[in-house]
């Protein structure tokens, strides 16, 4: 399922937020509040990349605030399995106290909303959703179980998503933030590529 130019599936679940407070009624569009957002999966706590993935998104954590981005996590586990897997040293396979909430989606009904519920195993596979101001996805990946992500790779996006909204211009291939856009014409693109085809 492609959800790109659409509305962000709303949720309310239980979860574990940042602070460490588990709540039974986390909303998508209360947190987010007309921010910018990356919603993101993981097949199940306690396993193997998944940890890696949890940990380098909250590395970067400060990144995503900085440009305004809600981080919210999401897998099938319990809200009690999330706060233990927070509660275990990284050292012993945990996650430790990452900054964005965790939320339990037990019934799998928001992996089956975004469309990215494993079809034999179940579980949620490596989805990460950039959402707008507007609540419109703009940006989609899904990994197979065993690929694990890249985080840098979705903070590009963001700065690219930013940059379009601010310059109205385009961010063709390989483009990084302090990089001139492209105009979306003809004429745009042949001065961009004559300028830049050493990028490419």
């Amino acid at each position: 399922m492609v959800l790109v130019t659409r509305q962000a599936p709303d949720f309310t679940a239980a979860a574990v937020l940042g602070n460490g407070e588990i709540v039974d009624n986390f909303n998508l569009h209360s947190f987010i509040k007309g921010k910018p957002a990356v919603i993101f999966f993981w097949p199940m706590d306690f396993t193997f990349v998944c940890p890696s993935e949890l940990i380098a998104f909250d590395k970067r954590f400060a990144e995503f605030q900085k440009r305004g981005v809600e981080i919210i996590g999401v897998s099938f586990d319990s809200e009690f399995v999330h706060n233990a897997w927070r509660n275990t040293p990284v050292d012993k396979g945990g996650i430790g106290k990452v900054k964005y909430p965790l939320v339990a989606d037990i019934k799998h009904e928001i992996i089956k909303a975004y469309g990215i519920e494993h079809p034999e195993a179940g579980v949620a596979l490596r989805g990460s959703f950039l959402i707008d101001k507007e609540g419109v996805v703009r940006h989609q990946v899904v990994n197979d179980l065993p690929l694990g992500r890249n985080i840098d790779e979705m903070i590009r996006m963001v700065d690219a998503l930013q940059f379009h909204e601010e310059h109205g211009e385009v961010c063709p291939a390989q483009w990084e933030k302090g990089q001139e856009g492209m105009d979306a014409s003809p004429l745009g693109v042949a001065k961009y590529l004559s300028e830049n085809i050493d990028k490419l």
